[in-house]
């Protein structure tokens, strides 16, 4: 297996993890999108609270120019430190999410 098709395998593992801990709302569904083609991934919370349709996407992650980007976080798990337990170091793994300027403090990749 090559390096990217590692990293798909690791992100695929992390998604499918925190997708199995279950439904934050009964009103809501989980759902792991996959486009290895492309290499997005994505992970949504889909369905209504009451009268209030829920559509958002909790992780969001892609590889671009042979790095895992995490383009959005929106849970409290370290997902950074996820990919790291499966296997892609953290030379490879962007922090998207924050500002170029901070990602060198971060200790992870920077772009």
């Amino acid at each position: 297996m090559d390096r990217l098709d590692q990293y798909r395998a690791a992100i695929r593992k992390v998604l499918r993890e925190y997708a199995a801990l279950g439904r934050p709302h009964p009103g809501y569904r989980t759902e792991v999108i996959e486009d290895p083609v492309n290499d997005h991934f994505e992970l949504l919370h889909v369905g209504w609270d009451r009268r209030q349709r829920v559509h958002g996407t909790v992780l969001h992650l892609d590889i671009i120019d042979g790095k895992v980007w995490i383009e959005h976080n929106g849970t409290e798990v370290p997902i950074g430190e996820e990919l790291v337990a499966a296997g892609v170091p953290k030379s490879d793994i962007v922090l998207g999410y924050k500002p170029p300027d901070i990602r060198p403090h971060t200790g992870y990749a920077v772009g």
